[in-house]
């Protein structure tokens, strides 16, 4: 899709956004991620990318210090404002994943839930740089998202020359997608971040995987302001 296709699929979505986390296969290991994610983040300054409604980001307020949570459409942006984030400030903001503009840093944490499938593979190293550059030396970063389950997932329509493939989705109204929809496995997703990445971890559930790795000085470094920039 173009950015504009994107957006507009995203606005339409955004009513029905939760719906996925319906499906009765998957409670088990829903309720395993909800869990596990709500205890990751203990006196953490968090950055989230692509939060959708908020639904990953109720789990993370349960311990993390604080949390800027990030996404470029305003209209799940306001859904997710709506929901109950306890004692843990949260701060929503309209930003563009690829270019974190407006995004003050570094935090010591970073959360990217369900966004990284949707990367095309030839832009997966540019994202992780704009998201490593607002990290502070030696941050944690926990990646959660799908894995392709015949009859659970949607089915795969193609697949492109640069090893992209895709979904076609369909809307409460009718309208219809083509979207990226890439399924890592441990190797694939280890080997992107192989060069910055100290201490990776990769769990494999049925229907989902969590991976958390802490970004290695040097990464870090080539994000930092001229005077160290203050961890957050």
């Amino acid at each position: 899709m173009t950015k504009a296709e994107t957006i507009d699929y995203y606005a339409k979505r955004s009513a029905e956004y939760e719906r996925i986390y319906d499906k009765p296969e998957r409670q088990n290991d829903l309720e395993q991620l909800r869990t596990t994610l709500a205890g990751m983040f203990g006196g953490l300054d968090l950055l989230e990318i692509a939060c959708g409604t908020g639904y990953w980001t109720q789990c993370a307020s349960r311990s993390a210090t604080s949390i800027v949570a990030t996404d470029y459409s305003e209209e799940v942006l306001d859904i997710a404002r709506e929901k109950e984030f306890g004692d843990c400030p949260v701060t929503f903001v309209k930003a563009d994943a690829y270019s974190l503009d407006g995004v003050d840093g570094p935090f010591s944490a970073g959360l990217v839930c369900f966004w990284w499938s949707h990367i095309p593979n030839v832009q997966i190293d540019n994202f992780l740089r704009v998201l490593h550059s607002k990290l502070a030396k030696g941050a944690t970063v926990v990646v959660l998202d799908n894995r392709y389950v015949e009859g659970s997932s949607t089915p795969i329509s193609r697949t492109d020359n640069e090893g992209n493939s895709y979904q076609t989705r369909k809307l409460g109204d009718g309208s219809k997608y083509e979207i990226v929809k890439n399924f890592p496995n441990e190797d694939e997703f280890k080997r992107r971040i192989d060069a910055v990445a100290e201490d990776c971890s990769f769990t494999t559930l049925e229907y989902f995987w969590l991976a958390q790795y802490t970004l290695a000085v040097s990464a870090a470094d080539q994000g930092a302001t001229a005077d160290g920039s203050r961890r957050r």
